[in-house]
């Protein structure tokens, strides 16, 4: 039996060991050497879109020309390829990462397998030895001195299955923390998936617009401007029959459903690292927030009373690339989406879509060139919801964000308009629009 014993804490000792050594270590520094080098490709990739953002603000700060347009145009090409090669980049990277992970659960679960069973077979033999009475135990052994070497060689049996024991659990959690992780990154995973299958349609997107641009006006200045005047008579008849319909709703908001005025409430309709690179966009914009146009009154809105029906912007609108990532400003519920371009002639908020938070506020995501939601799909805070454009009237690519007090907004068909007639859109009496700078 001593001789059982003692083999059981040789090998519990020696699967300690061996359990402590990974497997397939080459394998993994190879992994980690493919993930470095993809980590620097994507840095290298961010500070090129980075470049070509401040090309695009300093086209769209200039007047509209069908030269500038083109050039835009260009460039947001030349970006959103950048863009899908960034995703790529992420994605190959992530995998990556799973596969390291994966391994690194297999080995965990080696290890866990090999600890379990020696433990199990160090319980067994203790078992046997500690089913003997101490004076059968002593009965037992011709010699005396044999008898405490036994005993001894119980007592290092116990403290090695006691650190044993303790070590298997710590592995079992470990195993877990893993797993967890590759969980999450199997959701990035998927995630940068659907991005790539949406910027590669906001790609095809430019590519037509710039064709049709080029078709409409035969590549004449005059031509160009004509059509930028009618988009302006056209959105000026869409805002009086929007202002008209708006004025017929007799919807009563109660201030206590809203929730108070404060920073924070909702959080900025663009990934992290787009608001952070605003501020060196402030001597162009006048702010470090990427905003081109404010709520209310404002100088354009006073400038062109007749495009707000002399009641002011419904919401604000910030500088944003054809292409970049729109993002839900907090978790809800989409009540509606909707293309104001599917009918000819209708010059409105393009593509949009309208989120319903469990706050009281409603959120509107407009002149979008790929929508990323549907209608009844439930959505956290950060989600995408789009990709920015310049459907629908547009004086240029930005995303017009509003919000509204859920208790006065719906989606509803125009059937009263004359160029609108077969869209959807929302609507909403006049006290419902909220200043979204109020919760932001």
């Amino acid at each position: 039996m001593i001789h059982q014993l003692r083999n059981s804490v040789l090998l519990l000792a020696l699967l300690f060991a061996v359990s402590m050594a990974p497997v397939h270590a080459a394998d993994v520094d190879t992994l980690k050497n493919q993930i470095e080098d993809r980590a620097k490709k994507i840095q290298e990739l961010e500070k090129e879109i980075a470049q070509y953002e401040n090309e695009l603000v300093g086209i769209s700060a200039a007047k509209r020309t069908l030269q500038g347009t083109i050039n835009e145009l260009d460039i947001s090409r030349k970006k959103l390829a950048t863009d899908i090669q960034l995703t790529e980049n992420r994605i190959s990277a992530t995998s990556q990462q799973i596969n390291e992970l994966s391994s690194e659960i297999a080995d965990k679960q080696r290890r866990i397998d090999l600890n379990s069973e020696a433990v199990a077979e160090a319980l067994r033999n203790l078992d046997e030895m500690e089913s003997q009475s101490l004076v059968a135990a002593i009965l037992s052994n011709h010699d005396l001195n044999a008898f405490w070497s036994d005993l001894d060689t119980l007592q290092q049996l116990q403290v090695v299955l006691r650190d044993e024991v303790k070590s298997l659990s710590q592995l079992k959690e470990q195993l877990e923390d893993v797993k967890v992780t590759n969980e999450r990154k199997q959701r990035e995973l998927s995630g940068f998936r659907e991005e790539l299958s949406g910027q590669k349609s906001v790609l095809d997107v430019t590519r037509t617009q710039q064709n049709q641009l080029l078709a409409q006006t035969k590549n004449t200045e005059s031509t160009y401007q004509s059509i930028l005047e009618e988009k302006r008579a056209a959105h000026e008849q869409f805002e009086n029959e929007l202002a008209d319909l708006e004025a017929q709703l007799q919807i009563a908001i109660d201030p206590s459903a809203i929730p108070a005025v404060g920073e924070g409430v909702l959080n900025w309709p663009f990934e992290d690292s787009y608001m952070l690179r605003c501020p060196s966009y402030e001597k162009a914009l006048g702010n470090i927030f990427c905003l081109t146009q404010y709520f209310g009154n404002t100088p354009f809105a006073t400038a062109n009373a007749q495009i707000y029906s002399g009641r002011g912007h419904n919401g604000v609108d910030f500088r944003a690339p054809i292409g970049t990532k729109i993002t839900s400003a907090l978790s809800g519920t989409v009540v509606g989406t909707g293309n104001t371009d599917l009918q000819k002639g209708c010059y409105s908020y393009g593509k949009w879509a309208l989120i319903r938070h469990n706050n009281g506020l409603s959120t509107l995501y407009a002149h979008l060139s790929h929508i990323a939601v549907v209608e009844g799909q439930v959505i956290k805070t950060g989600d995408l919801v789009g990709y920015s454009g310049n459907t629908g009237y547009s004086t240029g690519p930005h995303l017009h964000f509003g919000v509204y007090a859920s208790q006065g907004v719906q989606v509803v068909q125009f059937t009263k308009s004359i160029n609108c007639k077969n869209v959807y859109v929302p609507i909403a009496p006049q006290d419902a629009y909220l200043n979204p700078l109020s919760f932001l």
